[in-house]
């Protein structure tokens, strides 16, 4: 059993901010990923998701008013090495992870990315940047993923501090979630402590409800969920958006 129960994690915070769910579904057939960004100005609720080929945008929903996109546009989903990984973040550190990998032949591309990026530049929050990699080995029907957050150290905007996750054995129905802030607040205070285990469903389908219907319905703003045969067959995918 999990220690954590997703649903009362999530309708208990308010404001958990930008959040990453990574997992086996429970029947063990599957790799789950979540991916939600939550908003409380009207800059940051003014977002929808969008796929593209190899990957999924966000996207100014009315583009008249987009007031700074620096922060809130960006790629928080990419596939690389030929779809034997999957990178899922919260800011433009997907793209520096998604070089880095491609880059690097051994199995370090994700680490030395987060080594040369920090917490965002919004000072009084300087926000955590969470990241999540899945590696796929179709062959044995199975997948390790790693995650991790760069944030300040207790809110002193001068030093950061990077903690990394490894899960090099999966277990089924078990994932792992990373969220930004601990609990809404002024300035919002950062998540910390390790990802908080807990219990993953069979299908994308129901990780979506379990996210999506327990978000605080004024603060969400889009989800993302990716389900991934571990036989290597087709994924399936969700994405939904309050602009609707």
């Amino acid at each position: 059993m999990a220690l954590y129960d997703l649903k009362e994690l999530l309708s208990n915070n308010t404001y958990p901010g930008r959040g990453i769910v990574i997992g086996k579904s429970a029947d063990g057939q599957k790799a789950l990923i979540a991916y939600f960004i939550m908003g409380r100005s009207e800059n940051s609720r003014n977002r929808i998701f969008e796929r593209f080929e190899g990957g999924m945008r966000t996207k100014a929903f009315d583009e008249s008013k987009l007031s700074d996109p620096s922060l809130i546009i960006y790629n928080p989903y990419l596939t690389a090495k030929g779809g034997n990984i999957d990178i899922i973040t919260n800011g433009d550190q997907t793209n520096t992870i998604f070089d880095k990998i491609n880059e690097c032949e051994h199995n370090y591309g994700f680490e030395e990315a987060c080594k040369i990026r920090e917490f965002e530049p919004d000072a009084p929050n300087f926000t955590p940047r969470i990241s999540g990699v899945l590696n796929y080995n179709f062959a044995q029907n199975d997948f390790t993923y790693k995650m991790s957050i760069l944030k300040s150290a207790n809110g002193r905007g001068e030093s950061c501090r990077r903690f990394f996750y490894n899960y090099l054995s999966t277990e089924n129905g078990i994932g792992h979630f990373i969220h930004t802030y601990k609990c809404d607040g002024n300035p919002i205070p950062s998540f910390y402590g390790e990802p908080e285990e807990v219990e993953l469903p069979n299908t994308a389908k129901e990780l979506a409800d379990i996210v999506w219907q327990n978000l605080n319905n004024d603060n969400k703003v889009s989800l993302f969920v990716r389900e991934v045969p571990l036989n290597g067959a087709e994924p399936t995918e969700i994405i939904i958006n309050k602009n609707n």
